[in-house]
């Protein structure tokens, strides 16, 4: 073949430029072969180029067999790194590429084509749509061949895309696609749309809503299934009960022994002073420790010396019975004017004599038979045969029982040895209270039990009436017809303790706390409640001889104890330790190992037997009976 002038070589390059430009939009020929690149020309032969050349020279006249992808040039071009993109189609089939529109304001527009087996199934109905072409295809759709790549621009291959042709909007700030997962609310809403498709909806962030797939699609193309329409705005949140209840569940943690911080807490340092250093931490810690060993010692030697001492004086108690029976056993008055015999009385009476001494110094004011309780008791039985006896006082009795003297274990409900004693005595103690318009009242079993335990049920019953008869113990017991009464009383009492020990009254003052807060619950169970049983048997010696003045003169002495530990600055704190519910204490006796259930009260802080006379016994500086008798005729003239 001849060779072209350089003439006509133009001219065919010029005729190639206009043929090109009318077939493919957007390619310059005259850009791609300008001045700069004569001595770099080269001509491709590649099936990608091949491809376009056949789309371009068959005019768009496509059979039903042909292959998809041949269709792609004549859509457009879809950018692989693109995230989001917007495109719009308008125009006939026979359009050749998509005309490029607005974002701002796209008109509505549906293009149907009517081969089948490629794009001309697949209808576009929405202004825009939006698509993620870095979202892998969904697990359901077939995975495509990788599409061969296409020069399109000077010299760079470009993939075909399987998807629709858009265009990228480089003018506005890239998209993000923002996923949401539809609540209850949403579903129900969208009902028709969650049926076709169970993927979480996307929403643009720029404001834009994301078209939904529609209905027809092409079985050979790999579309991602479109999302459910959303909201534009903020995803609706799930404050359902159930999510509430998700969100705030936590697992409990197992305890794995001390956690990190409690072993770097210094235990001997309060909070807000420095922190130890950890050596002086640990060797104070073991001082402590130490310390707390001696201490529970010392306790130890203290609880035995004291049971030594206690055990040495009944000893010498017992002993003295031959001077008891020879000197106060033959006119038991005689203490009253003989002072050694006095004092003797005051160091305890024997066990084996203390029926008869009690029952001697209470005496009969009241002028009982021996028999009175047989008589009192057969009025109770019959009441009980008929049904007519209250049942809400043996509801009370029955109570009353459980808590009398528990730790001795003889007067147990249904099975102590003395219980039922104990019930006829008082059943036959509330038909005789009857009679005079008076009830039960809560804590005179522990009086019972007290004498039972020394004397039989009708000696008992009759030093218990003649007990409770007397004019301080009946005000106790008389309920409201000897209110005045009682208040006469709380005056006597405060009266003695401004003059015998005067902090404690003013700190009592204070906070508000009158006689009436602490007295009565020491004064109707005659201190069984709170003191040991020992201490309380040897005050009973003396009660039951000198009389009233000597239960105010006995409450006195258990302040006097308590003075150490009554100075709280909370009132609380103070009537808690009064009732015996000091929780420091009940935690120190718990760590000593002291026995708690059925103790007395106040055995947690120390009140003993030793301690309680030793403060008694200190009053004899200031108590004066005369004192108590002015205090009497001043309250209580009429007595």
């Amino acid at each position: 073949m001849d060779e072209l002038s350089e003439e006509e070589l133009n001219t065919a390059l010029n005729n190639g430029a206009s043929k090109n430009g009318q077939q493919h939009h957007g390619f310059d020929v005259d850009d791609a072969f300008a001045d700069s690149d004569d001595n770099d020309t080269s001509f491709e032969f590649s099936p990608a180029a091949i491809r376009e050349e056949m789309a371009r020279n068959m005019k768009h006249s496509w059979n039903a067999d042909e292959d998809v992808e041949v269709s792609v040039p004549s859509i457009g071009y879809v950018d692989p790194d693109a995230s989001v993109s917007t495109f719009d189609i308008n125009g006939s089939p026979n359009d050749g590429p998509a005309s490029l529109s607005s974002l701002q304001s796209p008109p509505p527009i549906t293009r149907s084509l009517s081969q089948a087996g490629s794009f001309n199934d697949v209808q576009f109905s929405s202004e825009f749509s939006s698509i993620s072409l870095s979202d892998p295809s969904p697990p359901d759709s077939s995975p495509q061949p990788e599409p061969e790549p296409e020069t399109v621009h000077e010299d760079v291959e470009e993939p075909v895309s399987p998807y629709p042709a858009v265009q990228i909007d480089v003018s506005r700030p890239v998209a993000q696609v923002v996923t949401v997962t539809p609540t209850t609310a949403d579903t129900a809403s969208t009902a028709d749309s969650v049926a076709s498709s169970h993927d979480p909806s996307t929403v643009r962030s720029d404001g834009y809503e994301q078209s939904p797939r529609n209905s027809a699609s092409a079985p050979s193309l790999s579309i991602p299934p479109s999302p459910l329409p959303v909201t534009p705005f903020s995803a609706p949140a799930n404050n359902t009960p159930a999510a509430s209840a998700n969100r705030t569940r936590h697992r409990t943690a197992k305890s794995m022994g001390p956690s990190a911080l409690d072993k770097v807490i210094s235990k001997t340092r309060p909070k807000h002073l420095p922190p130890k250093d950890r050596k002086e931490d640990s060797k104070h810690m073991a001082d402590w420790e130490v310390m707390m060993k001696q201490s529970r010692a010392i306790e130890e030697k203290r609880r035995k010396a004291l049971q030594e001492r206690r055990f040495q004086r009944e000893k010498r108690v017992e002993a003295s019975i031959a001077l008891w029976e020879r000197e106060i056993l033959p006119d038991w008055t005689v203490v009253h004017r003989n002072s050694r015999l006095r004092k003797l009385w005051w160091q305890g009476v024997p066990t084996k004599l203390r029926a008869t001494m009690w029952q001697n110094a209470v005496g009969n004011a009241l002028a009982l038979s021996k028999d009175a309780f047989k008589g009192y008791m057969a009025r109770a039985n019959r009441a009980l045969a008929a049904g007519t006896f209250p049942p809400a006082i043996l509801e009370y009795i029955e109570a009353d029982i459980a808590t009398s003297l528990p730790t001795l274990h003889l007067f147990a409900p249904g099975r102590g040895p003395l219980y039922q004693d104990l019930k006829d005595m008082l059943c036959a103690w509330t038909v005789a209270r009857s009679d005079e318009g008076l009830g039960y009242v809560p804590g005179v079993s522990k009086i019972a039990a007290m004498l039972l335990m020394n004397m039989s049920p009708a000696q008992g019953f009759l030093v218990m009436r003649n007990l409770l008869e007397r004019h301080c113990m009946r005000s106790f017991y008389g309920g409201h017809t000897s209110q005045a009464d009682v208040a006469a009383y709380y005056r006597i009492f405060d009266t003695l303790l401004a003059d015998g020990m005067p902090k404690i009254y003013f700190n009592f003052k204070q906070h508000q706390i009158s006689p009436a807060a602490y007295l009565p619950e020491w004064l109707i169970p005659l201190f069984l409640d709170h003191l040991p049983f020992e201490a309380c048997a040897r005050l009973w010696d003396i009660l039951l001889l000198e009389g009233d003045s000597f239960l105010y003169r006995a409450a006195l002495g258990i302040l006097a104890v308590l003075e150490p530990r009554l100075f709280f600055p909370d009132r609380q704190e103070l009537l808690e330790l009064l009732k015996g519910e000091n929780k420091a204490a009940i935690e120190v006796a718990k760590r000593d190992g002291r026995i708690l259930e059925g103790a007395a009260k106040y055995e947690i802080y120390g009140v003993d037997e030793e301690a309680l006379w030793e403060r008694i016994e200190s009053m004899e500086e200031w108590w004066k009976e005369s004192t108590w008798t002015r205090l009497i005729q001043r309250e209580l003239p009429d007595l």
